[in-house]
């Protein structure tokens, strides 16, 4: 199945933006919220099903989550190896992070790694 008929969707209580193919979770990036020093998500870590690699799928995940940030005002952190080179690869989609905004996300996994 292309990325075409995926359904993406955000679980803001668990950190979890997934995408869905025929009821069944085919990808996923985890992700938290920060409050300062400005409102952002961070993502940090994409996974896609071994049978829908190739699909996609993760460069859907990772242009939903800046355009879920774009519609709420909030900035983009990644610590995603991912989506840190996808928003690399995509500067008009990708706004880059200050340099404080990306300190303190490494900081907040840092103090709490095993919650993400």
């Amino acid at each position: 199945m292309s990325s075409s008929g995926i359904e993406i969707r955000d679980d803001r209580a668990r950190g979890v933006l997934e995408a869905r193919a025929g009821g069944e979770v085919v990808g996923k990036i985890v992700y938290f919220t920060l409050d300062a020093p400005e409102p952002a998500l961070v993502p940090v870590h994409t996974e896609v099903a071994p049978a829908h690699e190739g699909e996609g799928i993760a460069g859907s995940l990772a242009r939903e989550l800046y355009a879920m940030a774009a519609r709420e005002s909030v900035a983009v952190a990644p610590l995603c190896p991912y989506v840190v080179k996808w928003a690399e690869r995509h500067p008009d989609e990708a706004p880059a992070a200050s340099a404080e905004l990306a300190a303190a996300a490494r900081h907040e996994q840092k103090t709490h790694p095993t919650t993400w």
